[in-house]
């Protein structure tokens, strides 16, 4: 089946001016990365998984169908409901995308939840999804038994490892394998991801099943006109991030790519190669923060990677021009957000990457830089990034709150929340997030250009910058650095901040550089800036 929604041609514009939607009316995430495919190549390799001590099972598309069939079974079983939630608490593997596609094809609602969440966190989301079953493992019980009597909606608990709860497996192994999936509309809820809250409780993030379909021109472009013959993808995120669900794992699924899976208890560059090399890996999606430890270590011989796909935290030049040396493929940046993501892309091949910038708007979105409000500011002036309503990527509702959801828009545009820019040529680069700004004697100074000069240094691995208080400027730059390992202290910040200043400008140069060992991280990757701000 070819299921692409680009043709082969290279020409940008008539890439854009030739694309249509086309969202039928019936649409099934399930049906679409697992049944199908079940039904028409029941033996094609849909998953990889890679265990303990070198152990591989490869899982086929038919058994992903009976095991998620029998699942929705025993979850129709236990009373679960259309529109219900199922929480997923699990690591990258198979018990994941079988959990997914059993709620699913019961019409109810999945809500990815990440193992590092603590008990607050866990209850403040099952809580407010009202989540009917919990789907985990026995790591996570010991999160999950504390907050139980807080969570009144919770009916089962389900545990892919001998526990006192329901045992999945053994409910698979028991279950029928007849079942008529519940009819969905490509309107329907499907997804529920929680933002991971910069301001205020985090938010509720509600996705339809055409959300898939929406991120699909951006992965083909992305991913070097995906997939091609012979592609194996795989990202070591999280999949209960929408960046390793949604930019690698479903869209896999949905072309019939086989996709590579391995819990990384914490993200191992060495590793990581490893698995690129012994699996033939050619797609990937890699967080910023992994390539940059990746950078830092040895690339074995034998790669065969065609394309990488980053977002979440900017890159610089320095780190585009290693993917082209050592890994011998383009690394193309992405942009979106958990409510309306990958609007904008890099394609290199289709038109020339340039560094600092995301890319461009790809075919079906309309994204502009707009003011306070709603009108599109002229090219080269720093404004809110916005899209245009009707992508089929953007999300139904904040759940429960319709006053939040009415105020992500200005008239027809989703505001993102980030401050960047619009050049003539139709790129947009990433300022910062509107509370990242620094404000110093006037200027607003964004961290982003800061940070990639300064992981453009040998001796940097990470980077993050913040304003922090001066009675003359109201704020000054202060950066935060992680060094490689060996590297020299002493005479190092003032080279730093020479840096900046010849390579950026003098105006934006910190006026501080701390050392730290590692810096606050969010669950999905990404610096958490507001954390250093009262060092």
């Amino acid at each position: 089946m070819d299921r692409r929604m680009l043709g082969e041609g290279r020409d940008w514009q008539a890439l854009r001016q030739g694309f249509r939607w086309r969202v039928p009316e019936r649409f099934s995430i399930a049906e679409a990365c697992c049944d199908s495919w079940a039904r028409a190549e029941p033996e094609r390799l849909a998953l990889i998984e890679l265990g303990e001590a070198s152990a591989v099972r490869r899982w086929t598309y038919g058994e992903l169908k009976r095991a998620s069939d029998r699942l929705a079974n025993a979850f129709a079983a236990r009373g679960l409901k259309r529109g219900e939630r199922v929480a997923v608490l699990l690591p990258q593997g198979p018990a994941v995308l079988v959990a997914h596609f059993a709620a699913l094809k019961l019409g109810a609602v999945v809500l990815p939840l990440f193992t590092l969440f603590g008990p607050d966190a866990l209850q403040y989301r099952l809580a407010d999804a009202r989540a009917r079953i919990v789907v985990t493992d026995r790591t996570s019980l010991d999160r999950l038994d504390p907050i139980r009597a807080a969570l009144p909606d919770l009916r089962e608990v389900y545990c892919i490892e001998p526990s006192a709860e329901r045992d999945l497996w053994a409910e698979i192994t028991a279950g029928s394998e007849r079942l008529m999936p519940v009819p969905v509309a490509a309107e329907d809820p499907a997804v529920l991801i929680y933002t991971s809250g910069t301001t205020g409780a985090p938010k509720g993030v509600v996705h339809a099943h055409r959300f898939l379909l929406g991120h699909l021109p951006n992965v083909e472009l992305s991913q070097g006109f995906f997939p091609r013959p012979g592609a194996v993808g795989w990202t070591p995120a999280d999949w209960a991030w929408i960046g390793g669900l949604m930019d690698m794992a479903m869209p896999c699924l949905y072309y019939g790519v086989p996709l590579v899976c391995r819990r990384m208890r914490r993200f191992d560059p060495d590793e990581a190669f490893a698995i690129m090399r012994d699996h033939a890996v050619t797609n990937l999606f890699l967080p910023p923060t992994a390539l940059k430890l990746m950078r830092g270590a040895s690339v074995p011989e034998g790669l065969g990677v065609r394309a990488v796909s980053s977002g979440g935290e900017s890159l610089g030049a320095d780190m585009l021009d290693w993917g082209r040396s050592a890994l011998g493929a383009p690394i193309n940046e992405i942009y979106g957000q958990t409510e309306c993501n990958l609007v904008v892309c890099s394609a290199e091949g289709v038109f020339p990457t340039k560094p600092g910038a995301m890319g461009r708007a790809v075919p079906g979105a309309e994204v502009a830089v707009i003011d306070g409000e709603g009108r599109t500011v002229p090219d080269g002036e720093t404004g809110e990034i916005a899209v245009r309503r009707g992508h089929p990527v953007m999300f139904l509702e904040y759940l429960g709150k319709p006053e939040a959801t009415a105020a992500k828009y200005a008239g027809d545009w989703l505001r993102t929340g980030d401050l960047g820019t619009r050049d003539g040529e139709g790129y947009f680069a990433f300022v910062a997030r509107d509370d990242d700004i620094i404000s110093s004697a006037g200027y607003r100074i964004g961290p982003s250009e800061i940070e990639n000069c300064l992981t453009g240094h040998p001796d940097v691995v990470m980077a993050a910058c913040v304003g922090v208080p001066d009675p003359v400027r109201g704020e000054v730059v202060k950066a935060y650095v992680v060094l490689r390992k060996g590297a020299v202290w002493d005479g190092l910040p003032e080279a730093l901040i020479a840096r900046v200043r010849e390579r950026v400008s003098p105006h934006v140069a910190p006026r501080y550089v701390e050392r730290r060992e590692d810096l606050p991280m969010t669950a999905t990757g990404k610096i958490m800036r507001r954390a250093l701000r009262g060092g």
